[in-house]
């Protein structure tokens, strides 16, 4: 079924205890865009980048079945740029240099042929931005899914209460979920995030894995122990787009796929770890994936009696 996904596509250079790069191809649409492509190929992208994003990354994306109709091209504009260093637990990072670009005065603007899409992934962005993207729909989605972060808590916090109460799911990190929520235990920070509006919350804990709420039920998937980290930025990302992928092929958004929905999102996240910036996202194979999610399956399958 049809996804649309709107994010940045954006610059990274990023430093980890295990190395550095320059200028790399980053930005939240580009992970989530590549890590749903291997569970769909009907993807609309919106997005906004300058004359300066290299084209080969765009015939990537055009390659694996992500059409480009909403993607703004700015003339004589640079595109958004970011540059972070990771400490030594991969877990906490410094900003080193942000620059918005042609994202500074991004109006985002849905293709005619994606505003009836099945499903809606609403990367990292400005709260009003993605508020008008969800006001370009015809019909509304069948599933809304909305990413943020602790900047927006901090600087649009209302603007981003409205947002919440617009989409049907909410994936947020665990500092994230106590942020919004004001409560340290992430029981209670979930059923307080979901009084606000969504029907499910994903909560994302890095190498520590996932948490799926609603207002019943919880589940957890673990994360991948992984020999080799190099670079967790776009992990995120990467699991909302192998998430929201996954749920758009099999045209299931019961709870209980959204268990299965998890576990292939936590896969594409895996991949995309132990490389820098995109990389590794870029030419895996179906078996490949399959066998990353079997990894997933054995490490928690167990036979147990309780007689």
């Amino acid at each position: 079924m049809s996804l649309l996904v709107v994010g940045t596509v954006a610059f990274d250079a990023i430093e980890t205890p295990f190395g550095k790069t320059d200028k790399i191809v980053g930005g939240a649409a580009s992970y989530i865009s590549l890590a749903a492509s291997y569970f769909t190929r009907d993807i609309d992208l919106v997005s906004v980048i300058g004359d300066d994003f290299p084209e080969s990354f765009l015939n990537t994306l055009k390659k694996e079945g992500v059409k480009l109709d909403g993607l703004q091209i700015k003339k004589g504009e640079k595109s958004f740029f970011w540059s972070g260093k990771y400490h030594n637990d991969l877990n906490t990072r410094d900003t080193l240099d942000t620059q918005l670009n042609v994202l500074e005065n991004f109006d985002p603007i849905v293709p005619e042929s994606a505003k009836n899409c099945d499903f809606l992934m609403l990367g990292n962005l400005v709260p009003m931005v993605q508020q008008k993207v969800i006001t370009q729909m015809k019909k509304r989605p069948k599933l809304i899914v909305l990413d943020t972060m602790n900047f927006w808590m901090d600087v649009a916090l209302e603007d981003l209460k409205k947002t919440i109460t617009m989409i049907d799911v909410l994936t947020i990190n665990d500092s994230e979920a106590r942020q919004l929520s004001g409560e340290y235990s992430l029981v209670k920070a979930a059923q307080k995030i979901l009084a606000m509006g969504p029907s499910v919350l994903v909560i994302k804990k890095g190498e520590h894995g996932a948490l799926l709420f609603n207002k019943e039920e919880v589940f957890f998937a673990p994360a991948l122990p992984l020999e080799e980290v190099f670079d967790p930025t776009g992990a995120g990302d990467s699991f909302a787009g192998g998430f929201i992928g996954y749920l758009a092929k099999t045209k299931d958004i019961s709870f209980e796929n959204m268990k299965r929905a998890i576990i292939f999102g936590s896969a594409m996240a895996s991949f995309t770890v132990e490389r820098f910036g995109t990389e590794r996202l870029i030419g895996l194979s179906q078996k490949d994936v399959d066998e990353r999610v079997q990894e997933f399956i054995d490490l928690v399958q167990f036979d147990i009696s309780l007689v």
